[in-house]
């Protein structure tokens, strides 16, 4: 009696093994990063005096759905205005950053070496922005 009480236990769980793999497979498996929806992806990088700055920025921008993989300062001072650098790809990605910054001037630079899609150079006009828009 207990060999068929196990058999039978042992059937059921295939069973439902088997029927939970089916709906996995048939489509509701979890999506692969950077498949489907393209996202932006952009670093930060205060070029003024304004401690935080950068840090600021990057959350209003995340809030904005925008990845920001990097932050930080600025290796050298730039110009007053924030500036919107194109890394690769076309302006779609600037042009959306600009709108989330509601500043900024776009600008095409190139750099095969980073890996992101904009870099934003952040002058003194970035510094009016609030802490939480």
């Amino acid at each position: 009696m207990a060999l068929v009480v196990l058999v039978v236990a042992i059937a059921g769980v295939g069973v439902v093994a088997w029927r939970w793999r089916g709906t996995t497979a048939a489509g509701t498996a979890f999506p692969i990063p950077g498949e489907g929806a393209r996202h932006i992806t952009a670093e930060v990088l205060n070029a003024t005096d304004v401690d935080g700055l950068a840090r600021n920025v990057t959350d209003r921008l995340r809030r904005q759905g925008i990845d920001v993989v990097d932050f930080g300062s600025a290796a050298h001072p730039f110009p007053d205005s924030t500036e919107i650098l194109i890394r690769r790809g076309d302006s779609t990605a600037a042009v959306a950053v600009r709108r989330a910054l509601g500043t900024g001037r776009i600008i095409a630079a190139p750099d095969a070496k980073l890996l992101v899609d904009v870099t934003v150079l952040l002058g003194a006009d970035a510094t009016t922005f609030d802490r939480h828009p």
